[in-house]
């Protein structure tokens, strides 16, 4: 890249981290990338909570490369129907990442020979009135000639219930060292203000624990609950995961 080029990305990447430094809330977040040296997909996700039942989560990866959120103490769970899922899945070539059980509408469209465009528009928001959350959605899919990866954002229309809006961006080619970053919310809020706009760019790097500590040490300490980072090899397919989750109350 040029060095106009690599000054454009770095400071948009620089305001997007600002951005985030700043919000105490901006709820899950996907980021999808490449890494610096450009042999690696990245998918980073978090989520983040208010509420007891919404904090009280973990990530939990499984043996297949899967991974689930699961009640910290399931004495505690009162409602689990939009905080317990799977938010990694993957089949063949296509690694999936969501905010929600669309990943399963997703994966189970991919595995029909289906497309994730097709899988999402049998979805909308959540049912949780009034913030009506965002379901983001992404997609790397090594087996998809034409795009580097998908990032999808399913909104109310100000808060109409009657209408969704449903935007997908396509990025066709990655940029070394980027993505681009997607959250349920822009802020804290009563109801919770919706994401608007495009995808915004952010650094990755070749480290996935790198990648891990940079976004979980700008997260608010009150309201982050877990984050992982996926990298997937682009010659093989070959993946790693990297998980943290906030320590329980009262622990280190």
């Amino acid at each position: 890249m040029s060095t106009n080029t690599t000054t454009k990305w770095k400071t948009l990447a620089d305001a997007t981290v600002q951005r985030l430094q700043d919000n105490s809330y901006p709820g899950r977040g996907i980021v999808i990338g490449l890494t610096p040296d450009a042999t690696r997909y990245v998918q980073v996700y978090w989520i983040m909570g208010r509420s007891e039942n919404s904090r009280n989560r973990v990530f939990i990866p499984e043996a297949n490369g899967f991974l689930r959120t699961e009640a910290r103490d399931p004495a505690k769970l009162t409602d689990p129907s939009l905080i317990i899922y799977y938010p990694l899945r993957h089949e063949g070539g296509a690694h999936i990442v969501t905010n929600g059980d669309q990943t399963d509408t997703i994966w189970e469209a991919i595995k029909s020979g289906g497309t994730f465009e097709q899988a999402l528009a049998k979805r909308t928001y959540e049912p949780d009135p009034p913030n009506f959350t965002p379901r983001i959605s992404g997609i790397v899919d090594l087996n998809d000639a034409q795009n580097a990866y998908k990032l999808s954002i399913l909104k109310s229309n100000e808060n109409d219930e009657s209408q969704t809006k449903r935007h997908y961006f396509h990025y066709e080619n990655a940029i070394a060292g980027y993505g681009h970053f997607i959250s349920t919310y822009v802020g804290d809020g009563n109801p919770l203000p919706s994401f608007a706009g495009e995808p915004q760019v952010a650094p990755l790097f070749d480290d996935a624990q790198e990648t891990a500590d940079f976004y979980w040490n700008l997260l608010n300490a009150d309201n982050k609950i877990s984050l992982l980072v996926k990298t997937i090899r682009i010659a093989d397919g070959e993946t790693t995961l990297t998980v943290v989750n906030r320590p329980a109350e009262g622990g280190a």
